[in-house]
């Protein structure tokens, strides 16, 4: 891996730098101002996350690791975290203030795959045909260059196989539009506009209808979209919550496998170190969507990781390609890094968070800290994990955590003026499908 792509990993990706002081202004912003943060001891916060501590899943897993949620979920997850903050990583604009001013909004807008358009980042698109994205001349990675940095507009859906793939699978999406709009006889100067909407859209719904209501329930992604957020007010521009952003949005580090079999030949492996991105594809490594997600006429995909306080061992030693630590040390384990994150930027407890919700707070046998000589509330985000263990087994996250995340991504989507919700709420997918319209026709069309 060249430092180039180092830096972009250890900055961007699953493992966010340490930070040292909270972030205030500009984008980001807490949904709990009033609410006091939580203090706890570095040290014992780190215990939890080291080696061998409550957060580590161990080298045998055991039958119960699995959920019933397909393995491609947190990964589509993943994907949307890059997207709605492109350009808006706070570690970036804390050092640069400039830069925090002038961010823009959060969007749910695929920028990661757009970029500045055709005129602003043309080396994204075909010169033979600029309404349409470019790939690797095999078709099957994106496009790179020389030295085998990718040509995209996210260079963070480059970390891993799984991201620049699914980039792939929407890249495909996109011309397969372009295509159909021509055939359809709209006027050429239209072309890249209108199928760069219905690509948005495909994926917007996707989100609403599928990610959501299997992530945090049919009946609250329902009622949010009946009624939009409660919590998640906006009396201006869109923002990224620090509750969301450093706590419940990282539940889908506790999804992650211990091993993934990529394709007939490619598994099972770790996605670190094995499926490390930043660099060529090779058509033997390309994905196997049928294995990651349920598609009709295959077996059934692999799952994901029940969600819990555990994370995996390659998340618990990253490589120090990624992490900037030695595997083993405290700044190695992803699951340090979601604690002391959430401590940096000053989130208050679960507990205090779902007094505030109005919900029974978790008792302290449910979170289950006391035998490892924790005193005191929980931080948020070893609550939410617990949380979706206790009570929904590890298969969606539960009124916390859900509440956080559906508020933010519905409330994230009806901000945008371009948004289905806010042209055309009841508009359908066009693409064809197997059924509903879903992430499967998009990976596998």
């Amino acid at each position: 891996m060249s430092q180039h792509a180092a830096r972009i990993a250890r900055d961007h990706c699953l493992a966010p730098e340490r930070v040292d002081a909270p972030i205030s202004g500009g984008r980001y912003r807490s949904l709990f101002e009033d609410l006091p943060p939580l203090r706890v001891d570095e040290e014992a916060l780190h215990e939890l996350g080291r080696p061998g501590g409550p957060c580590d899943l161990g080298v045998n897993p055991g039958d119960r690791a699995d959920s019933h949620v397909a393995a491609v979920w947190p990964f589509f997850g993943q994907f949307i975290a890059h997207d709605i903050t492109a350009d808006r990583s706070p570690l970036v604009h804390r050092a640069d203030p400039a830069r925090l001013r002038n961010a823009r909004a959060p969007k749910a807008n695929l920028e990661g795959l757009y970029g500045a358009g055709p005129v602003g980042m043309p080396y994204l698109y075909r010169s033979d045909d600029p309404a349409k994205l470019l790939l690797s001349p095999e078709g099957g990675d994106v496009p790179r260059n020389q030295e085998g940095i990718a040509l995209i507009g996210d260079p963070r859906n480059d970390v891993h196989l799984f991201t620049s793939q699914m980039l792939v699978a929407f890249v495909n999406m996109h011309n397969r539009l372009v295509d159909r709009l021509r055939e359809d006889g709209v006027a050429e100067p239209d072309i890249f506009d209108e199928a760069r909407r219905a690509t948005t859209w495909h994926y917007q719904h996707v989100i609403l209808r599928e990610f959501l209501p299997s992530l945090i329930g049919a009946q609250l992604t329902a009622e949010l979209l009946a009624t939009g957020p409660q919590l998640y007010r906006i009396d201006g521009d869109p923002y990224i919550p620090f509750e969301f952003a450093d706590a419940a949005y990282r539940y889908g580090h506790a999804q992650i496998r211990d091993r993934y079999q990529v394709n007939e030949h490619l598994g099972p492996c770790p996605v670190f170190p094995d499926l490390m991105g930043f660099g060529p594809v090779p058509p033997e490594h390309t994905v196997d969507w049928t294995l990651q997600i349920d598609v009709g006429g295959h077996s059934p995909a692999q799952r994901s990781k029940r969600i819990d306080s555990r994370l995996p061992a390659p998340l618990i030693a990253l490589p120090t390609q990624i992490s900037g630590s030695e595997p083993g040390t405290d700044y190695a384990s992803l699951a340090n890094r979601d604690l002391q994150r959430g401590q940096a930027v000053g989130l208050a407890s679960g507990e205090a968070v779902a007094d505030r919700l109005g919900v029974p707070a978790l008792s302290a046998e449910q979170v289950g800290l006391a035998e490892h000589g924790w005193i005191g509330e929980t931080p948020l985000w070893f609550y939410i994990l617990k949380e979706a263990d206790v009570l929904h087994d590890g298969e969606r996250l539960g009124p916390v955590g859900g509440r956080i995340v559906g508020e933010v991504l519905i409330g994230i989507i009806d901000a945008d003026p371009e948004s289905l919700r806010s042209v055309d709420p009841d508009w359908t997918p066009t693409l064809p499908a197997r059924g509903d319209f879903g992430l499967a026709d998009i990976l596998v069309p």
